[in-house]
């Protein structure tokens, strides 16, 4: 087990990686710098190069191997999703919408398993739901709804990858084998939208970056610093990733944070905070 200075490190490292995604996806997008087809196909394919790689220097098992088709498909139903809800919708909306439904969705899946949760989880749950809604909803200033719920099939589809990878005996090598896999669907959905491609040098670096980088050294990173957490730990953890990314989206983006942004994303992460802080005492069945 990692020391706790160095989970600490490797926490926050993996924390900072997973917001980079959203703002390094809409600077491309956002920009025109790449369309959102081929920018989903560059960033699994750097992925799965930095994946396989570190896989093979552990001396694991082949990325191309194994029968698991869940893996690949949830993982391209989250990744198209996101690069193309960031062609309408602004970085900061996008982590918490993202980062919302993927909770949800876990926390579904425990509960239609058989989890009896207490008042204080189904109090989490309607509130962070709550919120969500609420930044959805008909209004002036709210987000644009087609991006919305790109972004809401990517958390849910992103939950669903993050179940079916808890069964995986080597994490690292069950991530490296759907990014391969989930790689041919991007080129299809590439070869689909052909006639609006976009790409530029910059466009590629952003995508390699969110791939190589901040996808698959980040969940490389992320699965060191989870052998010093605990379950509950990791998933509070995570609870400041909308909050890294809206930050970035600020200083990089030039986003502004409307009144209506903050009020869903308080909502949104102090209810899954109740949630989280109610499973530590166990579950009840």
């Amino acid at each position: 087990m990692p020391r706790r200075s160095e989970t600490a490190l490797l926490t926050v490292l993996a924390l900072l990686a997973f917001a980079s995604n959203s703002i390094l996806t809409r600077m491309a997008l956002g920009a025109g710098a790449m369309d959102a087809a081929t920018f989903t196909t560059v960033r699994l394919a750097a992925g799965a190069c930095v994946l396989a790689a570190l896989v093979r220097a552990q001396h694991g098992p082949s990325p191309f191997g194994g029968r698991d088709v869940i893996g690949p498909l949830a993982l391209f139903a989250y990744a198209a999703p996101f690069s193309f809800a960031y062609l309408r919708i602004g970085a900061a909306t996008g982590a918490l919408l993202l980062f919302g439904a993927v909770q949800i969705t876990m926390i579904g899946w425990g509960i239609a398993s058989g989890e009896r949760p207490r008042f204080r989880t189904w109090a989490g749950i309607v509130a962070a739901a709550a919120g969500l809604a609420w930044l959805t909803l008909p209004a002036l200033r709210r987000p644009d709804p087609i991006g919305s719920a790109l972004m809401v099939v990517a958390g849910c589809a992103w939950g669903v990858y993050s179940l079916a990878g808890k069964k995986a005996t080597n994490a690292l090598a069950a991530n490296a084998r759907s990014f391969v896999w989930a790689l041919p669907l991007a080129l299809v959905l590439n070869l689909i939208v052909v006639a609006s491609a976009t790409v530029s040098a910059r466009g590629v670096v952003l995508a390699a970056v969110s791939g190589g980088v901040t996808s698959g050294l980040g969940y490389a990173i992320w699965y060191r610093a989870l052998r010093g957490l605990t379950a509950t730990q990791a998933g509070i953890v995570q609870l400041s990733v909308p909050v890294i990314a809206a930050a970035g989206a600020v200083v990089f983006l030039r986003e502004s944070v409307s009144a209506r942004l903050a009020i869903s994303g308080a909502a949104v992460i102090g209810g899954l905070a109740l949630v989280l802080s109610d499973r530590a005492r166990g579950p009840r069945r």
